[in-house]
Order: C-alpha cells, then structure tokens, then sequence
C-alpha cells in the first residue's frame, strides 16, 4: 500500500516561515532561510528537510524559489557565530533572512522554542518544519543552500571530507582536523576546535 502523502498548513499569503540549518557543525556559516508561500501555487511534498533524500531536496528546492511569493536565504559567518556564539549567530541569520525578503510578512513562523528580537509579529513553533509548510520549505531552502557552500568548501579544503559529513564532528572530521589542524571556516569557539588548536600551541 502507498504511503499518504504527508499535507502540512499552508496559511494566508503573509505568512511567513522560518528555519536554519548548520547550528551543530564545527565548520561553515549558520544558515537561515525565511519563505512565504502562495497558497494559489500549492507545492506538494514539503516537509522537514531532514526527512527528505537529498534528491528531493533539490526538487523541491527549485520549486520552492519558482512558487513562493517571496524568499531568501542568508547567513550569520563563522566570524560572527565565534564573535557572538551560535545562539545569536542563528538569530542575526534569520534576521537576516526575514529582511531581505522585499516584502513584510503578516506573521512570522519560527521552527524551534525561541523568536528573534525583531519587529514581525511571531511565533515559535516546536517541531514547525513538520507541521507548517512555510516552516518545511524555509527548511529545505537553508538545508540545499548549507550543502551546496559545504560541497564548495570540500573543494577548497578535500582533506577534511566536507561533502561527506558537512562540517559535523563525525569521527572522520574529527581525526582530519587532528591530523590537519583547522582551515579558517572551523569555528573557533566549538570545543572540538578549539582543543586542536591549544594542542598545536602548546607544541
């Protein structure tokens, strides 16, 4: 028997999703995408971007910049989650995304149990990227975007496997650094990263 197909609330034009993608990497930027959707241009399959392959991922990514009334995508540096830690990078990142859409949102969904300081009237939503379909597309948008400049860095930097762990503390990315020390994407601040670093000083 087929699976149902999984239907999330789309709401009113002016309503607006927000996710981010990249909090728990020890490498690359946090990235943040804010998308409002346009209810007269349905996108079926949107979900959390964690439970998609990365094929689909992709689709949905370029219908989602076809049919969304407005989105973007944007980030907070690894300069900046060092500066300000990876709490407040994420919320300049979604800052970020949610003013360079070009147009004022009604109502803003944020996935997680926090909001941004902003002036948007909003709402946290547990679990959002799989109950509101703004929040499922805002997801898939950071997620293809992160990969995508991982992918980059991987190219830049093969040594460490970028493209096969994107930056999380696997334990390949783990024995790469040890072995290589730290390129200037690793963030600092994470404790994995920083404790290579005092070791190549003090020796």
């Amino acid at each position: 028997m087929a699976r149902p197909s999984v239907v999330l609330e789309v709401g009113p034009l002016g309503l607006c999703g927000v996710d981010e993608a990249g909090r728990g990497p020890l490498a690359g930027p946090v990235m943040a995408a804010a998308v409002m959707l346009d209810p007269a241009r349905p996108i079926d399959g949107l979900r959390d971007s964690k439970k998609l392959s990365a094929a689909a991922r992709e689709r949905l990514a370029d219908l989602i910049r076809e049919r969304a009334a407005a989105w973007c995508v944007a980030e907070a540096s690894v300069a900046e989650i060092d500066a300000m830690n990876i709490l407040n990078a994420t919320m300049l990142a979604m800052q970020r995304a949610v003013a360079g859409l070009g147009r004022a949102p009604d109502e803003v969904l944020v996935d997680g149990n926090r909001c941004p300081k902003w002036a948007w009237r909003s709402q946290a939503v547990v679990k959002g990227d799989d109950r509101v379909a703004a929040i499922a597309a805002a997801s898939i948008l950071a997620k293809t975007a992160r990969d995508a400049f991982m992918g980059r860095l991987h190219e830049a930097y093969p040594v460490y496997g970028f493209a096969q762990h994107m930056g999380y503390g696997t334990a390949v990315h783990l024995d790469a650094l040890k072995a290589h020390g730290a390129c200037p994407q690793h963030r600092r601040s994470f404790a994995p990263v920083k404790q290579v670093l005092d070791q190549a000083v003090l020796f």
